[in-house]
């Protein structure tokens, strides 16, 4: 990707800090369950959770910076149910009042944007109560390939309960973020060249099938076409690494 970077926020667990710069051409953004503050070009935005992935352009002589959130961490820190920001990219004014926009975005003018946004993350952190466990075990376990089932028993919550407590942490119930994880599991299997059948079996799917309906459910081409080097002017294939990096984009942007 590029001169992509990205680096753990100190002190603030769950937060990744990434900085890019433009112009890397057409790229697909996959679902992964986690949610960002991107600065891009002095605009501050929030990218909330993807079901499906979204492709965009990138323009040229640009820059971007973020913050992601991992999956159930982001409602806590921007204040807002996942919900409600499901498959949308949206201005960060349009969930805080304008001058606290405009000083994050001045401070992201003086000290850099990646810079301001990690001391801004930290200094949040430290202020909010603290989080509540539900979401982090929820994410956890179903990251592992855990069953909804299982994870319903562990949380002690009833059916209803438990996913209103997902989608308000999520943006979607916990079957749908046990899809979205399970694709990043394959993709992770698959990128360290295990084979296909393989990687079927170890990321808990029925069959290669199975495997071959969700890729391109959830990602819009098939498996091999995301492991598949990029073709001239394209970009990677963005997954839990370095996703929503763009501008607003997909069928649901509001601008």
């Amino acid at each position: 990707m590029g001169d992509y970077r990205e680096w753990a926020a100190g002190a603030t667990p769950g937060v990744t800090v990434w900085s890019r710069p433009g112009g890397t051409g057409r790229y697909r953004v996959l679902p992964d369950g986690c949610m960002d503050i991107v600065w891009h070009d002095g605009t501050l935005l929030v990218a909330g959770p993807d079901t499906v992935a979204h492709v965009a352009h990138d323009p040229e002589d640009s820059h971007y910076a973020g913050l992601r959130f991992a999956p159930g961490v982001g409602p806590a820190v921007l204040g807002a149910p996942a919900r409600e920001l499901r498959d949308l990219r949206v201005p960060l004014d349009a969930l805080w009042p304008g001058a606290r926009v405009r000083e994050l975005a001045g401070r992201a003018a003086d000290e850099g944007p990646a810079a301001a946004l990690e001391a801004w993350a930290a200094a949040r952190f430290r202020a909010m109560a603290p989080a509540d466990p539900v979401p982090g075990a929820v994410a956890a376990a179903l990251a592992a390939g855990g069953t909804v089932s299982a994870v319903a028993a562990g949380t002690g919550l009833g059916e209803r309960q438990l996913r209103r407590r997902c989608e308000a942490a999520f943006g979607y119930g916990p079957k749908t973020l046990a899809r979205v994880l399970r694709l990043q599991r394959a993709l992770a299997l698959a990128r360290a060249g295990t084979p296909f059948a393989e990687v079927a079996a170890e990321a808990g799917f029925a069959d290669q099938p199975h495997l071959a309906r969700e890729v391109r459910a959830l990602a819009g081409v098939p498996l091999g076409e995301l492991l598949r080097p990029p073709a001239a002017g394209d970009a990677p294939s963005q997954d839990a690494a370095n996703r929503s990096t763009a501008l607003p984009s997909g069928s649901r942007t509001t601008a």
